[in-house]
């Protein structure tokens, strides 16, 4: 490497733990909830759109996430929306913030082995008590040595973040499932983005991949990714390595 890599970022949800799929079964009951009053398709369309208004708003999170269905519940049933429906709501919300955590596979042995090389940061954003709640019982808080729980995930973010709790963004690397909140703006702060494909992933967290690499192969889990950085003492020449500045697929188990 070129460049010396001293600080790695990890998101949580849906990196190292499953969190969209519990999204995704609300959203089930929420459109049979209102199977009276519209389509699943549109229901998912309006909801998509209240939580892009709300969001500068209610900031990410399952509350917002509440709320917004609320907000669409009764737009949809044009102010008719029955008390009952809205105390299921509230109920699915509150379901959601009580979720058991489960780990991706292979994350903790990830974890465990970046830690004897970086120093390692997770970095999520979302509702404060939950993110806190999530990684209390996902047993990987003592892995880390900075935690950062945030309103966004900016490039001005990430810079402050890597400057505080390493030696720079051009000498951080932060990896994720989301192309818009991982990877990008990780890279537009002068550090590495790391991309870890996860099969659900919110709409708003989609975005176009930096045109940097675009013959880097895909990868699936955290297991079966190829090698973009040295992380043993034995260079594999057979594996692409990449400058700060620029995108690529995670090396997802971190190993040796």
């Amino acid at each position: 490497m070129s460049v010396t890599l001293t600080t790695v970022g990890l998101d949580a949800d849906d990196t190292l733990w499953h969190n969209e799929r519990f999204f995704a079964m609300t959203q089930d009951h929420f459109a049979d909830l209102l199977r009276d009053h519209t389509e699943k398709d549109h229901l998912m369309e309006r909801l998509l759109a209240a939580e892009r208004r709300n969001l500068p708003h209610y900031g990410f999170g399952i509350k917002g996430f509440t709320l917004s269905m609320i907000e669409t519940a009764v737009e949809v049933t044009e102010g008719k929306v029955p008390a009952s429906v809205i105390a299921e709501i509230l109920d699915a919300g509150r379901d959601m913030l009580s979720h058991p955590i489960e780990l991706l596979p292979h994350a903790e042995d990830t974890v465990r082995a970046l830690r004897n090389d970086y120093k390692l940061i997770l970095i999520t954003k979302g509702d404060l008590l939950d993110q806190e709640r999530k990684l209390a019982q996902s047993g990987l808080r003592d892995h880390f040595d900075a935690i950062e729980i945030v309103s966004d995930k900016t490039p001005a973010v990430y810079a402050e973040i890597f400057i505080r709790h390493g030696t720079g963004a051009d000498q951080g690397l932060m990896a994720g499932n989301s192309m818009a909140s991982d990877v990008v703006p990780m890279i537009t702060a002068g550090g590495w983005g790391v991309y870890v494909p996860h099969a659900l992933t919110w709409a708003i967290e989609h975005a176009q991949p930096p045109q940097i690499r675009p013959d880097l192969p895909n990868c699936q889990t955290l297991a079966r990714c190829p090698i973009i950085f040295d992380l043993s003492p034995v260079p594999d020449p057979q594996n692409p390595r990449l400058k700060p500045g620029q995108s690529g697929l995670i090396p997802a188990t971190f190993l040796p």
